[in-house]
């Protein structure tokens, strides 16, 4: 019996142990030390500067600092719409994309590659895109959409992160879809044909409340994704023009490395981390208790 259980510790520590230590050496001891220097006046430089201030980077957070509220509020619009746009596009994307349509693999490649090119890459693309071939086709046909100003304005700054968001994300949601879409039992949906349902009333009635799995993991990720959105800010526009459509993500690194005011930017970064873990962990509760099984 010993041994038994020495054997079991014995493949657990070779196994798990490996992946287990560079977790609490990578991520959990960071976290750590990051809620320990968001209550000092750390420059992030010297070790010898760290200064214990207890709750006054969050008191100058929440009293002082509009930055941050303006940041958080443009991150909230961004987040909403950019959830909600994404899941809706690779839901129908998905969902056509099931059907026997003769080129749907090559349009599923076509639809998943925005996903594979980096965040800053697919920035300054479309920042090209933006500046050069809209005012290059705004010119030929006088079509006011590309004779905006797309990043040079508050509105139309926040829509072009927005479109270049959901055109990068929406494809991998839409794997997702089309995978739940495949484990759809069949013969509920012949049964429900032969019943004389419509195919709204499938779609509403017995589709999506079987794919609510994959509309959990999908509304998770697309909510995490657009929260921590930075590399697409700090390619299109920077938070410009005049910190209008500075991110969150971008406010904590411009305040930690650019300031030199790590410990305030730790503390902004404490407050993030636990508001979008309450988010988080609400939505996947809710979308939970409405998943049923087939």
């Amino acid at each position: 019996m010993n041994r038994t259980k020495g054997s079991r510790l014995l493949q657990q520590i070779i196994f798990v142990g490996p992946s287990a230590f560079f977790f609490i050496l990578i991520m959990l001891v960071p976290f750590i030390l990051g809620i320990y220097y968001s209550f000092t006046n750390w420059n992030g430089v010297g070790a010898s500067h760290i200064e214990f201030v207890g709750f006054n980077n969050y008191r100058q957070i929440f009293m002082d600092d509009s930055k941050f509220k303006a940041a958080f509020w443009f991150t909230t619009k961004f987040t909403i719409l950019g959830v909600v746009l994404t899941n809706l596009l690779g839901f129908l994307l998905g969902y056509l994309l099931t059907k026997p349509l003769k080129t749907r693999n090559a349009l599923r490649t076509i639809f998943f590659m925005p996903n594979v090119i980096g965040g800053l890459l697919l920035g300054f693309i479309w920042q090209f895109i933006f500046i050069k071939g809209f005012a290059s086709i705004g010119d030929a046909t006088q079509f006011n959409l590309f004779t905006l100003p797309w990043l040079g304005t508050e509105n139309t700054a926040f829509w072009a992160i927005v479109i270049v968001f959901v055109w990068q994300t929406a494809g991998y949601l839409m794997v997702i879809y089309i995978s739940s879409f495949n484990n759809v039992p069949k013969d509920i949906l012949e049964a429900a044909e032969i019943d004389g349902a419509s195919r709204g009333q499938v779609l509403k009635n017995i589709i999506i409340p079987l794919v609510m799995p994959a509309i959990t993991v999908c509304l998770f990720l697309a909510i995490s994704w657009s929260f921590k959105m930075f590399d697409l800010n700090l390619s299109l526009t920077k938070g410009g023009p005049f910190g209008s459509t500075e991110s969150v993500a971008m406010n904590i690194y411009n305040e930690a490395f650019a300031n030199n005011r790590l410990g305030l930017g730790t503390a902004k970064a404490v407050i993030f981390f636990i508001v979008v873990a309450v988010i988080t962990s609400l939505q996947v509760k809710f979308t939970k208790s409405k998943e049923v099984e087939a």
